[in-house]
């Protein structure tokens, strides 16, 4: 099931697939967070996370109070990479000007998975709509 037209927090998959022909499609855990109490929580106090967390709206984050450094990228409405950084705990993300969502994993996770800017990912939905 698409995400696009879902704004529930919930569980899913992110899937990212290679900029080449013959690039492998990756499929990551995903937890989605929408409302405005699981956006503000986030990644707040945990020690890892087992794949990816999807903020959305959001076009920035912080990382005070967080105990793992992360990666974040911006997505645009379509699910396009605009920016990827890597942000310490107590660090303050400027807002991306085109963000609509904005993905956040472990520090180091995105590179493996081929997230970068210009890769359009996908998110799948567990569960009825």
């Amino acid at each position: 099931m698409g995400w696009r037209g879902r704004r529930r927090d919930g569980r899913g998959e992110l899937i990212v697939r290679g900029s080449s022909e013959d690039a492998a499609v990756v499929t990551v855990p995903l937890e989605i967070s929408t409302s405005y109490r699981a956006r503000t929580k986030g990644l707040l106090g945990r020690d890892s996370i087992d794949g990816a967390m999807l903020l959305s709206p959001a076009s920035g984050v912080h990382t005070f109070r967080m105990r793992i450094p992360i990666d974040v990228a911006y997505l645009d409405r379509r699910l396009t990479v605009v920016a990827v950084r890597t942000m310490k705990p107590g660090r303050l993300g400027l807002p991306r000007l085109r963000a609509r969502h904005v993905l956040e994993a472990e520090a180091g996770a995105m590179a493996g998975w081929g997230v970068r800017v210009g890769v359009e990912v996908e998110v799948r939905v567990e569960g009825p709509a």
